[in-house]
Formats: C-alpha cells, structure tokens, sequence
C-alpha cells in the first residue's frame, strides 16, 4: 500500500497557516503596543478639519484586499526571514517616535509591522499584492506639523496672490500686505485653515480612490491623483476672489461666520466637480481602455 505525498507547496502552505489562537495572541500584542497611538489617531480624525479622510483610507483598503481576495488565495505562502528584520525595524521607529514625541514615526511604525508580518508569515509574494492597499494607508496619517506649516504657508501667499492679482479685474481695489488681503471695508487675511490644505489632504485622497474605482488605464489614474494638486488650488482661490466680491458688493460678513464655513464645503465640492470634469475630458478624447463598469 503506498501513500500519496502533498505536494510540498502544498505542505509548506499548511506549515505557515496561523490558528486562531496565534492570530488572537498577535492581535493583542499589537494592540498592546499601539493602542493609545489608534485612539489618539481616531480621535485627530474626528477633532481635526484637516484630516476627517483618515477614516475612509483604512476602510478602503481593506475594500482592495477583499475585492482581491481570489488573487490572494491563488498565492502560495513563501515566509522570510527578512520580515523579522522589518518587525524589529518597526519596534525600533516605535520607540524613537515615543521618546521624540513624534506622532508620525510611532504612526507609521505600525504600518511597517503590518509589512513585516506579512513578510514573515506570508512572503514577499503577498506584500507586492499587498503593496498599493498598504501605502495607501500613508494617508490616513498626519503629516508632521513641520511639513504640515512648510506646505500651509507657501498656499496661502499663492492664494492671496492669486485673489489680490483678480479682484482689480471686478473693480474691487485692494491691497495685499503677505496673506492679508485689504479691501476697502474689510480686511481679509488667509488663515492656514483657509489655505486650501484641507482641501488639497482631502481631494488627494479621495481622487485616488476615485480613480481606482472608475479607471482601468495607470496613467489616468495618475493623472487624476497629481491633477488634484492643482484643482483645490485654485478651487481655493476661487473661493477667496468670490468672497472677496461678496465683501466689497453685499456685506462685510460675507468673510466670517457661517458664510465662511460654508464656503469650506463649497469648496470642496467645487473641486470634485473641477476632478470629474477632468476625467470627462480625458474619456473623450483617450476611450481606448475603457472604465470600470
């Protein structure tokens, strides 16, 4: 009587499969170690204007893992050693980014053990399958305030620019001094908050998964992501020269209050307008590739 060997790929599939009792172990070690940080983080996502998105980045990723989960369980298992080396590499940013007290190290310290653990468990193979639902988790992390206030600034000098160089056009006189805009009524001064950086975190990410659900072809979806940039900068600054003319030919309070918040929504969605309108245009005139039905 012979027995029939598994094949190995088989047997080595089986070997690196975890219990639940391992999964359980590791989920609470990780929660162990970064559970403050997630609260914290959950908590900036629905405090912080500038980063209320972080909560749609992890609930689509894990949309991209489940739409390919066949692709994922066609893949044999492969574990490396080498994702230790990236465990240990996470443990050790952990660390600096608590004894620094910086927020983003000890952050994405945890998506570089997501990555190691894959790695060893699973193999390279997964993590390259793996690897645009996992950097698309960098979005859902604040950026350092110091490169957070390097890129307000430079925006809202531009938006002023932008406003003082238009309003004259409409017979609106003004006089810029830095961000600060000085029409003859009122004052009008580009916050950071009104620098269009809220706009532009946000409409990044959303353009990405937007072009992901909708475009087959990379370079739309490229396209798209890089064409955000620009789109909320001016949608910005439309939103800036409009409450300009609202100042100087209906009422002062047009710059504060209500209005001002409002304006902040208007905005955004004026660039979702100004994003698909752009998507509309290239299906006209590139069709070859088709869409997403």
């Amino acid at each position: 009587m012979q027995t029939q060997l598994a094949p190995a790929s088989q047997l080595q599939a089986q070997s690196t499969r975890l219990s639940f009792a391992q999964i359980v172990i590791l989920a609470s070690l990780v929660l162990w170690l970064y559970g403050p940080i997630l609260v914290r983080l959950f908590m900036q996502w629905s405090t912080d204007p500038d980063f209320s998105h972080g909560f749609l980045v992890p609930l689509f990723s894990g949309f991209l893992v489940w739409r390919d989960r066949a692709r994922f369980a066609q893949l044999v298992p492969r574990p490396s050693w080498t994702g230790l080396g990236l465990i240990a590499f996470s443990l050790f940013t952990l660390i600096v980014g608590r004894l620094g007290a910086e927020l983003f190290l000890a952050r994405f310290s945890l998506l570089l053990l997501l990555a190691g653990m894959i790695v060893f468990f699973l193999g390279w193979n997964f993590f390259r399958a793996a690897l645009f639902p996992w950097a698309f988790l960098v979005l859902m992390i604040p950026i350092p305030a110091i490169m957070f206030n390097q890129i307000a600034f430079p925006l809202q000098l531009l938006a002023s620019r932008l406003a003082s160089a238009t309003l004259p056009l409409f017979d609106v006189p003004v006089f810029r001094e830095g961000n600060v805009i000085n029409l003859a009524t009122k004052s009008l001064e580009v916050a950071k908050a009104c620098s269009g950086i809220r706009s532009l975190l946000s409409l990044i990410t959303v353009a990405i998964i937007y072009g992901v659900l909708t475009e087959k072809r990379l370079w739309v979806r490229t396209l798209l992501a890089l064409a955000s940039v620009p789109i909320a900068v001016m949608a910005n600054g439309i939103r800036i020269i409009v409450i300009g003319l609202l100042v100087r030919y209906w009422t002062p309070d047009a710059a504060d209050g209500y209005f001002h918040a409002y304006w902040g929504w208007v905005v955004f969605v004026l660039s979702l307008a100004m994003l698909y309108g752009l998507h509309a245009l290239v299906r006209n005139l590139w069709r070859d590739g088709g869409t997403h039905e």
